[in-house]
């Protein structure tokens, strides 16, 4: 038996959620690769307008679906996902254009579109959706009110606003009923980081299931458009990458968050 057939169960589709410019994608893609190295066939659907959470695992900007959806053309598999790294497939909603448009309902278009075009969603272990955070979008909800999410992640640092974020994101998957299986730190190096976000990961009723430790590492390995798994796979943060991938195959015990109320949220980061 392999080590995804070990571990898997039914296909696991998981979002990651997190402020803006928190390194959800950069996240998203070596968990991915870590993944991929495991022998898990892995799906990424990166869900932002920004189209970048598959640059580190292709190497370039892709196509994405709403360009070619607006566009009118005809679409076949091969036009929309991609493969890099190790056999991941990549796709790439896209989002509507600037100042038009809601990018949850392009979500829900170009999901809606892929599964006529493609059975690649149904021939994978894990897809990995990498999302706005915005709950103000209806790109927060899309892909869980479409019942296409089974749990969730947030990506924070130590600091207030991105903790605030996560806990709005808090609020929006206690509304939806949506389970949280962790909390990620992604460090900024703030004094007493780890506690904050592993006191937070608490108090909202979940944990911290990892600390990314800022490193050069990661920097060097996205200006040549590379995952840290493929450029420096013996580097220490591979190996915390690695470590976070077992968590997302292997993890069962995810629930429903219980958001903070501001005095708490306040006391827990010394604002």
């Amino acid at each position: 038996m392999s080590y995804a057939e070990s571990v898997m169960s039914p296909i696991k589709h998981v979002a990651i959620y997190g402020k803006g410019g928190i390194g959800k994608s950069c996240i998203a893609s070596n968990v991915a690769a870590a993944c991929a190295d495991r022998g898990v066939r892995v799906l990424v659907v990166g869900c932002d307008p920004k189209s970048d959470s598959s640059i580190n695992l292709i190497g370039r900007r892709i196509p994405t679906m709403m360009d070619m959806i607006r566009e009118g053309k005809e679409i076949r598999e091969e036009d929309v996902v991609f493969t890099g790294y190790r056999g991941v497939r990549c796709i790439e909603v896209g989002g509507p254009e600037p100042g038009v448009g809601c990018a949850g309902r392009g979500i829900i278009v170009a999901i809606d579109f892929l599964r006529k075009v493609s059975r690649i969603m149904d021939e994978v272990d894990l897809v990995l959706y990498d999302v706005p955070g915005d709950i103000v979008c209806g790109g927060f909800s899309a892909p869980i009110r479409k019942g296409l999410v089974t749990e969730a992640y947030i990506i924070t640092s130590g600091e207030y606003m991105p903790v605030y974020a996560a806990n709005n994101i808090c609020r929006g998957l206690k509304r939806l009923g949506a389970k949280l299986a962790g909390v990620v730190c992604n460090s900024r190096e703030v004094e007493g980081e780890r506690e904050i976000v592993d006191e937070f990961a608490r108090a909202i009723g979940s944990r911290m299931v990892a600390f990314i430790p800022k490193d050069p590492v990661v920097q060097r390995c996205e200006r040549r458009a590379v995952t840290v798994i493929e450029g420096e796979p013996g580097s220490s943060i591979a190996g915390v990458y690695r470590a976070l991938a077992d968590h997302v195959l292997s993890c069962s015990d995810a629930s429903v968050p219980e958001p903070l109320d501001d005095e708490r949220l306040r006391e827990i980061t010394g604002v």
